[in-house]
């Protein structure tokens, strides 16, 4: 049997498992294969989820959950499908020790793990979930981080408590016209839109850079008043062209869509502190590292408005903050509305490479 030639010209389809096996026989050549296991257990869910979501007027999943979550949120239906899903893929994981929700009190550890369990994965299993009911695009965002070598096993959370900046893997899905998921290991960011007739992500977006700079910026303009005066500041020279660039406001209230839309477009998206929310009001380790991990590896910056967002030491697992992300020139501007004058040559972070996955 003469075997079938593939020509320079033939569509090659690549899967997110086909894509993650390579790049790590690239980049970590000893790998087990354990953390491509890991990401196989994050892409099934979220395909259950999706399937949920693109049937959702159908089937009874929208509304309330009838119950608050830990940060007294009204969860809707399809937020606990989404976290039930997520924590039943991953947990018949043996490499995963530990897992946190944003939907949850505290970090879920697994008995009889030991050495085996070797990955973290921290989620919001569905952003914006408040928009499900209007048929606005929601999303999943995830998060994965290596175990300690040494912490207190009578309290997994604080094995949790890790900088963004050692994240191994990051990534979120956005549930829209079609379904794509956006994932980063430390070596560029990819982009893979599932196809519904084989039910597999295939890659559509190889090495994503986000643009220098956008037109638009994406920002809660309601809340603009009680922003810091900052803040306030560079809006206004946003919207009369200060910088010579005419913009648009694009807002849509969930954060993976406005991000996403970012990502591809350039330009800038803020979430500020405000009165209500002084410390800010996104989550640090399920919203703000793992977008800021996909922003610098794609060439754009992310701060809290002080500092890099992937230095910032999380003080407990539901920490809060403020978040800036975007195009390197937008950031750049907004910068020196928010240095003290003092500070004239306090510049932002610089890109820096995560550690390699294994």
């Amino acid at each position: 049997m003469r075997r079938k030639q593939l020509r320079d010209n033939d569509p090659v389809i690549m899967t997110v498992q086909q894509h993650i096996l390579n790049e790590q026989r690239k980049h970590s050549p000893r790998a087990t294969g354990a953390f491509s296991w890991v990401l196989s257990g994050i892409t099934l869910a979220t395909k259950m989820t999706q399937a949920k979501v693109r049937s959702a007027g159908l089937l009874n999943v929208l509304g309330d959950a009838g119950a608050a979550n830990t940060h007294g949120e009204q969860q809707q239906k399809l937020d606990v499908f989404a976290n039930d899903a997520l924590i039943h893929c991953l947990g018949i994981r043996e490499s995963v020790a530990i897992l946190a929700s944003e939907e949850g009190d505290d970090a879920v550890t697994f008995e009889g793990r030991g050495e085996d369990g070797k990955y973290i994965i921290v989620f919001d299993p569905l952003d914006g979930s408040s928009n499900i009911d209007v048929n606005v695009s929601v999303g999943t965002i995830f998060s994965v981080l290596p175990m300690p070598e040494n912490y207190d096993h009578s309290d997994p959370s604080s094995a949790v408590l890790q900088p963004g900046a050692r994240q191994l893997a990051a990534g979120y899905v956005v549930y829209g016209p079609s379904t794509i998921l956006v994932y980063t290991s430390g070596h560029g960011v990819h982009g893979f839109t599932l196809d519904p007739e084989v039910g597999a992500y295939i890659l559509s977006h190889e090495n994503i850079r986000m643009p220098a700079a956008g037109k638009y910026y994406s920002v809660n303009e309601a809340n603009a008043h009680t922003f810091p005066q900052g803040y306030q500041q560079y809006l206004d020279y946003l919207r009369r062209g200060g910088s010579g660039r005419q913009y648009s406001s694009r807002y849509i209230g969930s954060l993976v869509a406005d991000f996403h839309r970012t990502l591809l477009r350039g330009g800038i998206f803020l979430y500020p502190p405000t009165d209500d929310y002084p410390d800010g009001k996104l989550r640090l380790l399920y919203e703000a590292n793992p977008i800021a991990f996909i922003a610098e590896q794609a060439g754009g910056v992310a701060t809290d408005g002080r500092q890099r967002i992937l230095d910032v030491s999380p003080q407990k697992i539901h920490h809060r903050t403020p978040l800036m992300v975007g195009s390197r020139t937008e950031m750049l501007d907004l910068d020196r509305f928010l240095q003290p004058a003092s500070e004239p040559d306090q510049n932002l972070p610089l890109r820096r490479r995560s550690p390699a996955t294994t």
